[in-house]
């Protein structure tokens, strides 16, 4: 007999929202087992019937992992009330939602799958993981501006300094950098600081995973490979908030 499993986690599990979501929709009341409303900390054993509102909940058997390739204007969330979210724009046959965000006005590789858990521990900004960045600017890139990005920035409008980072010039107004956090519009705001304006913003690497020649707007499963490599490195990942050092 299979041991009972977490509410919160056994909706992860499922691919129907993340860990915190879910016990935001606990609390709402939205989930039941067996008939009745589940509340925190509640365990479910494989017999028992698990509802998220109206449709019946069933832990996935088989991980999906996808690599997308976004284009301009799709909206990485999973909320139907945007008409351009990233879950309706892939139509993948089975239910999965995005790891992270890429901003509306950015392009290039995102994530998705039907895993909560892996959804946390590769996107806490405290588990150091990389994600890798072409950005075109309107001006040309100097050294001055490489060395004082690459050395943290800080962001008055969220009062933060980024995380020293690797940043190279690959062209006259390019440049590729590789971050390990993900703040609101980072980079953007990073370029603002030092009055340049992006112009074009594509990622192509999250951890080992490349975009590579993945035509814009298809997306594929990520490899054997990949996924064991993957898998290795969150291995000590946290899927915990962290907790500031003052």
């Amino acid at each position: 007999m299979s041991d009972p499993v977490r509410i919160n986690k056994y909706l992860s599990e499922a691919g129907v929202c993340s860990r915190r979501e879910a016990d935001r929709w606990i609390a709402e009341g939205f989930v039941t087992i067996n008939g009745r409303k589940a509340v925190m900390g509640d365990k479910v054993f494989p017999e028992d019937t698990v509802m998220f509102g109206k449709k019946r909940v069933s832990k996935e058997e088989a991980v999906i992992l996808l690599a997308v390739n976004k284009p301009v204007g799709i909206v990485c969330t999973a909320q139907k009330r945007e008409p351009d979210n990233i879950v309706d724009y892939v139509k993948y046959p089975k239910r999965v939602y995005p790891v992270g965000r890429l901003d509306k006005d950015s392009h290039g590789l995102i994530l998705m799958t039907n895993q909560g858990d892996l959804v946390n521990k590769m996107m806490r900004g405290g588990n150091l993981h990389e994600k890798e960045y072409i950005v075109r600017v309107n001006r040309e890139v100097t050294e001055s501006f490489l060395r004082q990005m690459a050395q943290g920035v800080y962001l008055e409008e969220l009062g933060v300094t980024t995380r020293p980072c690797h940043v190279e010039k690959v062209g006259k107004y390019t440049f590729r950098i590789i971050l390990t956090q993900g703040l609101n519009r980072q980079i953007r705001r990073m370029c603002q600081v030092f009055q340049y304006r992006v112009i074009d913003l594509k990622r192509v690497r999250i951890m080992n995973i490349c975009l590579g020649s993945l035509k814009e707007g298809a997306y594929r499963e990520v490899t054997e490979e990949e996924w064991g490599e993957l898998l290795e490195q969150i291995r000590s990942s946290s899927n915990q908030p962290v907790i500031p050092k003052w």
